[in-house]
């Protein structure tokens, strides 16, 4: 199983990339924000990877971020979700994006992706709502990443949930009142903003 590639971005293309890693060029589809981020040709790259394997073929699909691979894995959990569907989603939406829509419900923003109809996005915004992890990306287990990490983000979220929001939206207010108030937030400003948030 190839996990990550590093070495020189031989080429790019629409959907695609090439990266030579000592003389042996690896051909990896990614997302348009993937392909963005690995920067010029000719440069040094890493790039992590999910290898499909089927009766003729081999692919690899290429991510720059472990946290994106993540959540390619899990939208591909959902049925209907193929690895074209989910890079699409990918392409289209940041993750934060991402992250917000399934825990709000969101499914129109996830049907701007190429390729995703409204059934599909009411399915995948219903499978993952309560996935949908926070900052960090979700962590193997599913989970937010506030739960491994004490702290007035993960005590925000207690909060949240306490007064009877459901995980994944008390993981996405909270991530959004974190990005507006800053790293050095307090747990009441935190609370307070998230619940501005949350209640939207």
């Amino acid at each position: 199983m190839i996990a990550k590639l590093t070495g020189r971005l031989d080429s790019s293309g629409a959907g695609h990339a090439v990266i030579d890693v000592a003389g042996v060029g690896y051909l990896v589809e990614a997302s348009a924000r993937t392909l963005d981020a690995l920067g010029p040709v000719g440069g040094d790259v890493t790039i992590h990877t999910e290898m499909l394997v089927g009766e003729d073929f081999l692919r690899l699909l290429g991510f720059s971020k472990a946290e994106e691979r993540d959540w390619y894995r899990l939208l591909n959990s959902v049925q209907g979700v193929g690895a074209k569907v989910a890079l699409a989603i990918l392409s289209a939406l940041e993750i934060g994006d991402l992250q917000r829509a399934l825990a709000s419900g969101d499914s129109a923003m996830i049907a701007r992706a190429n390729g995703v109809g409204p059934k599909l996005a009411q399915r995948i915004t219903h499978e993952l709502k309560d996935k949908a992890g926070a900052l960090g990306g979700i962590s193997g287990g599913g989970t937010s990443s506030f739960s491994a990490a004490p702290g007035p983000l993960a005590d925000a979220v207690t909060a949240l949930t306490g007064l009877g929001f459901k995980p994944g939206e008390a993981s996405a207010a909270v991530s959004a009142a974190s990005e507006e108030l800053g790293a050095d937030a307090s747990l009441d400003a935190l609370v307070r903003v998230a619940l501005k948030k949350a209640a939207k």
